[in-house]
């Protein structure tokens, strides 16, 4: 377990494309809230160091979370998008913590051990910002990660801002990082949202890392199942028999 990093799971999010009231990491797995089994892989990784971002449905998803253990909150009264969730979750970070990992609430088949890997190889390697990638046959809506001539990481290109050239790219982003709490505090207010979503993509920050010469990289993760994200109810089903198939696996 890690004593100087931090967990932040974005779950403020309502999920339109659920077709549901409810809030999306509010949604069962199993008869189990998605967001409760992102928790739980986090203990495992950092203990109690973990922020949850909140937003619909806050007082559920606490209520929920509560159950877990004692964390920390921040409230994202309007989702402007990741990196504006990252910046609610900012003050709440404790002073010991050096590294944040920064995990989704609607990816819940992730897994300790690719977690402890991702940080294990961020703090061998003394990066700024290392990001857990995939490689998949079709990679159509996933961001992309650019790499440049030295096969450094430049960046990350989401598909409704990339190129002809870069959506051939299948190294795709998982939507999980971990990032040195200071780079993160000073990358983070310099992003801007002139994207075609209007948002503030946390993505941004490996530009400004880039072009400030930060040390960056990405673990490329053995299994694009554990990254499956839910954002409709196809999705959840096809990550309830996942979830079920390994369960049944373990036992």
């Amino acid at each position: 377990m890690f004593e100087n990093v931090a967990v932040i799971i974005l779950a403020a999010g309502l999920g339109t494309r659920m077709k549901s009231k409810k809030a999306k990491v509010l949604h069962e797995l199993l008869g189990k809230p998605m967001v409760s089994y992102v928790v739980e892989t986090a203990t495992q990784v950092v203990g109690q160091d973990i922020i949850l971002v909140v937003g619909n449905q806050a007082e559920t998803v606490k209520a929920v979370v509560s159950e877990k253990g004692e964390f920390g909150y921040a409230y994202q009264e309007k989702q402007l998008g990741t990196g504006h969730a990252v910046i609610c979750a900012l003050p709440h970070i404790q002073d010991h913590i050096n590294d944040v990992v920064i995990l989704c609430g609607d990816v819940p088949l992730i897994t300790p051990k690719t977690i402890t890997d991702l940080v294990r190889d961020h703090l061998r390697q003394s990066r700024d910002l290392s990001v857990l990638a995939v490689e998949i046959e079709n990679p159509r809506g996933y961001g992309r990660i650019v790499f440049d001539k030295e096969k450094r990481v430049c960046g990350i290109v989401e598909e409704s801002d990339a190129t002809v050239d870069q959506k051939l790219i299948k190294v795709i982003n998982t939507g999980i990082f971990c990032v040195k709490t200071d780079f993160l505090g000073t990358a983070l207010p310099n992003v801007r949202s002139d994207n075609a979503q209007g948002e503030i993509y946390l993505t941004d920050i490996l530009a400004i890392g880039y072009r400030e010469k930060k040390k960056m990289g990405a673990m490329v993760g053995s299994s694009p199942t554990e990254v499956i994200g839910i954002n409709t109810v196809q999705d959840l089903s096809q990550v309830e028999t996942i979830m079920r198939n390994r369960l049944r696996n373990i036992t």
